[in-house]
């Protein structure tokens, strides 16, 4: 079985203020990258669109109302002083949502052996009740929800290495003995969350990094806390929250990871779900905002993920 990579041109049409970021050249230079010889065994698809079904899963109704009735007809709306609404942003979020949802069908009816899902705008800062942090909606929660109520996975994980850490994610999971979330993310940083205390109903596990830290304070993190707890939630399905802003070219914090410390992470958590999982992996993309870095950074990781 291959590799699936899902995405769509509407995540596009998210359109940002200039300067920001999150813009559209991230996913373009994703896109180029994995158009590239070396991935001509990579099956793409078109995501679906999403339902406000599926966005329920994770986000209540007055909370979708009221990002639907925000949404201009021309221009930019901001939810805060980082997460904008423009005319193309609520097609864009919902792709995201079905992107995540039909990958994860295509896993777990085994047509595919793992997925790389590319949207826009990400999603793990996204809270119960709250955009942030450029996010809307929630993808890996979402996805990790329908996973559990609609296609009968009893254990679902996520496990993020975004330089920031999820707090929507944590937010979600919070109360949810069957949801486990892990983190590494830099401390201090935004949002301010994820410290080592951060429990929930003991499926919450963070592993906070010191700014200036490394691949091998990076992979310590990982061996002793995150992965050892993965392995005791036994999880149907590991969803990663794929992050590439660690890397040490990233203008946003101050981890000095490179390409070679994602491939290790990326072959640890393919080998979790091996013992576990019954192979089931899927990567969403979160942060990384060198446009050469991010690039690079998702090359190794998906082709890790082909090479199984």
């Amino acid at each position: 079985m291959t590799t699936l990579f899902t995405s769509h041109d509407d995540c596009l049409n998210h359109e940002i203020a200039p300067g920001h970021p999150e813009n559209p050249d991230r996913l373009r230079v994703v896109n180029k990258v994995l158009a590239g010889d070396r991935f001509g065994d990579l099956e793409h698809f078109e995501a679906p669109m999403g339902t406000l079904e599926q966005v329920l899963l994770a986000h209540p109704d007055d909370y979708i109302k009221t990002i639907a009735d925000a949404r201009p007809s021309e221009g930019f709306v901001h939810l805060d002083a980082d997460t904008v609404l423009s005319p193309g942003s609520w097609d864009a979020a919902l792709r995201g949502v079905g992107a995540i949802t039909d990958a994860i069908e295509k896993i777990v009816d085994r047509n595919f052996a793992n997925a790389f899902v590319a949207t826009r705008p990400p999603g793990h800062h996204a809270e119960t009740r709250r955009a942030m942090g450029f996010c809307i909606f929630n993808n890996a929660a979402i996805g990790a929800t329908y996973a559990r109520e609609k296609l009968g996975l009893d254990r679902v994980a996520v496990v993020d290495f975004d330089v920031h850490h999820g707090n929507g994610t944590q937010d979600i999971f919070w109360d949810h003995k069957d949801l486990f979330y892990a983190s590494t993310h830099q401390m201090p940083l935004y949002p301010g969350t994820g410290a080592y205390t951060e429990t929930g109903v003991g499926n919450i596990f963070n592993a906070p990094l010191s700014p200036g830290a490394d691949g091998v304070d990076f992979r310590e993190a990982m061996n002793e806390v995150i992965l050892p707890a993965l392995d005791a939630f036994k999880p149907n399905l590991i969803i990663v929250s794929a992050g590439f802003d660690a890397h040490v070219r990233d203008p946003l914090a101050n981890i000095n990871l490179v390409e070679d410390d994602f491939v290790w992470i990326t072959g640890k958590l393919l080998d979790a779900a091996d013992r576990h999982a019954g192979g089931r992996l899927v990567s969403v993309l979160e942060g990384g905002y060198d446009l050469e870095a991010l690039g690079s950074s998702v090359g190794e990781h998906v082709a890790t993920l082909m090479s199984g």
